[in-house]
């Protein structure tokens, strides 16, 4: 579930597959109404089938949401489908935000730097946050929070630039005693070309370097050491050129995230090269003729 405006973020990160930030901020507020969100989770459970988690993450930075508390209570007064929480971990610093995250099944923050310079090379942060200030809100939420905690570290380049942040990386791991470590690098367009992907010979030895209970989670492709991404709005277009697809049609069929298509899409749209067809209370994309 979005529940912010699209790259309404805390973070600039380097390797966002969605593009650069265009609303970095702190202010945490209703941007959408609570009943609306509520609305639409309540939707979604009736006419589709039962997901793994009702996940909240989105576009942008889900903890900027002010309500996010009372909304993780409603839906789980609703369902006992578990509530997943994706963060960058930015704003647990702040003790109200780590209260609103208690009730939480599963929160999965990220940690893509060992030190404060690679921190601001990589997540690019609001000015008004440190990166001792990143740690120890997540060494703090986990010393009060008692459910799963998954933590992401993202990495950008490879070795031997990043041993030493990897090393550092560990140390921190180490305090925060998350459950899980899961190790990801760039698989899709990142928002600086810069942003290469770490080889996978290099994830596996870091992998053993942040201790245990980590897992790669890069989609590498078949038999290569590159990560498995797709084509671009080209690839999307030519799906449209064969046929009209939603949204979802759109996600499974190139097995990738909704948040990806979307951003593909919104180029289309933008150039004129596709259109938008309500059928059956369905939103289909198509591609426009000549």
């Amino acid at each position: 579930m979005d529940l912010v405006p699209f790259k309404t973020c805390t973070y600039d990160c380097v390797y966002c597959q969605l593009g650069r930030t265009t609303a970095r901020t702190l202010e945490r507020r209703e941007y959408v109404p609570l009943a609306d969100v509520l609305g639409e989770v309540a939707r979604k459970l009736e006419t589709e089938a039962p997901p793994d988690y009702v996940t909240l993450a989105g576009s942008g930075e889900p903890t900027l949401y002010s309500r996010l508390g009372e909304l993780i209570a409603a839906v789980k007064d609703m369902t006992t489908i578990p509530v997943a929480v994706l963060t960058n971990g930015s704003l647990l610093s702040q003790s109200s935000v780590r209260e609103a995250l208690l009730e939480a099944d599963n929160v999965a923050p990220s940690l893509d730097a060992g030190t404060a310079e690679w921190f601001q090379r990589v997540n690019r942060p609001h000015p008004a946050i440190g990166f001792d200030e990143l740690i120890e809100g997540l060494v703090a939420f986990r010393q009060g929070f008692k459910n799963l905690l998954w933590l992401e570290v993202f990495l950008v380049g490879r070795a031997p630039a990043l041993d030493d942040e990897v090393r550092r990386l560990a140390g921190h791991i180490e305090r925060i005693r998350p459950d899980r470590v899961q190790l990801n690098t760039v698989a899709r367009p990142p928002a600086e070309p810069w942003a290469t992907p770490t080889p996978r010979e290099d994830l596996l030895r870091y992998a053993r370097m942040l201790g245990e209970h980590v897992d790669i989670i890069t989609d590498f492709a078949p038999g290569k050491d590159e990560p498995r991404g797709i084509g671009g709005a080209d690839e999307v277009l030519a799906l449209l050129q064969r046929r009209p697809c939603t949204l979802e049609d759109l996600a499974e069929g190139l097995s990738v995230s909704r948040l990806e298509v979307l951003k593909h899409l919104e180029d289309l749209r933008g150039r004129n090269l596709i259109e938008l067809e309500l059928r059956g209370g369905h939103a289909f994309f198509k591609a426009r003729r000549n």
